[in-house]
């Protein structure tokens, strides 16, 4: 049962990526084939916004690396007080509390119907019609 489980958590997830990419424009559907379809196609070729974001991307992972590598190395013999790891928890605590927070406005949200488009409820007894929209015939 664990395994028919992990393996539709899987498909969720290809499914979701097929959709960023598709948003990027990196990949496109084969055809008129609906969400559900697992054929897809890569584009034959990236447009130049999209190498740029990529090289961009790739760099700040490199930069973000090097920060890493010289913060741990150049660190060493350095003690950090305890006001400092009271610091971090404190910081790590608000940030998790927040991220749970958004989470949990973003459910409720979606859940109460406040995502939905508007759409004009016009009651049955208004029998006052607008002069302003033209009628459709």
């Amino acid at each position: 049962m664990r395994y028919h489980h992990s393996e539709k958590l899987l498909g969720t997830a290809a499914e979701l990526l097929v959709g960023v990419l598709e948003q990027v424009g990196v990949m496109k559907r084969a055809g008129n084939k609906d969400r559900t379809s697992k054929e897809t196609t890569m584009s034959a070729r990236m447009g130049a916004g999209s190498w740029i974001i990529l090289v961009v991307l790739l760099l700040l992972l490199v930069a973000t690396g090097v920060v890493i590598y010289f913060g741990w190395t150049l660190a060493k013999g350095t003690d950090v007080p305890a006001s400092g790891y009271a610091a971090m928890a404190f910081g790590v605590i608000i940030s998790l509390a927040v991220g749970f927070g958004l989470m949990a406005l973003l459910f409720y949200s979606s859940r109460q119907g406040y995502d939905e488009p508007p759409v004009l409820i016009v009651s049955e007894d208004d029998s006052v019609e607008s002069t302003d929209v033209p009628a459709i015939k």
